[in-house]
Parts: structure tokens; sequence; C-alpha cells
């Protein structure tokens, strides 16, 4: 049996029954990417990195297109940061 304290940070999957890692609604991406990354992630902070330039199609994310677009952003800032 699942835990019942899990129930709302789980993605909602389809009626299929599998999320589509390439077209995630911003929800379900942040639900995923806190499970995942044990770390608080809200939709408000992927929306805020899609004002910023994220990749969003049909308002729907791809998982490797967002990661790597952030993984970017963070180098970048990094970069900046650096003397």
């Amino acid at each position: 049996m699942a835990d019942p304290s899990l129930a709302s940070t789980e993605p909602a999957a389809p009626a299929g029954g599998c999320l589509n890692p390439a077209a995630l609604s911003l929800a379900d991406a942040a639900k995923l990417l806190a499970a995942a990354g044990g770390r608080t992630v809200t939709v408000e902070m992927l929306q805020a990195a899609v004002d910023r330039g994220a990749p969003i199609r049909d308002g729907r994310v791809n998982l490797v297109e967002l990661l790597a677009w952030l993984e970017r952003e963070l180098a970048g800032k990094n970069r900046s940061t650096e003397g």
C-alpha cells in the first residue's frame, strides 16, 4: 500500500498510467523534480524559469530540455561570479 503522505506529491499519471517526459505540465514537472531531487520545486519556480526563457511548448515542458536549459543557466551564473 502506498504511503498516504506521498499522495499529494506524486505526479498525476494520465489514464494510461505513464507520464510523458517530453510533454509534462509544469505541475507534473515540479512534482517529479521535487520527488527525484529531494528539494522543493514549485510550479511558480518553473514558471519563473519559463519567463526567463526555459523551453515550453503548448504549456508543456520536455524534462530533458528543461534540465539542459537549467544547467546552462547555472553554468552561466557560476562563470559570472568567478573572479
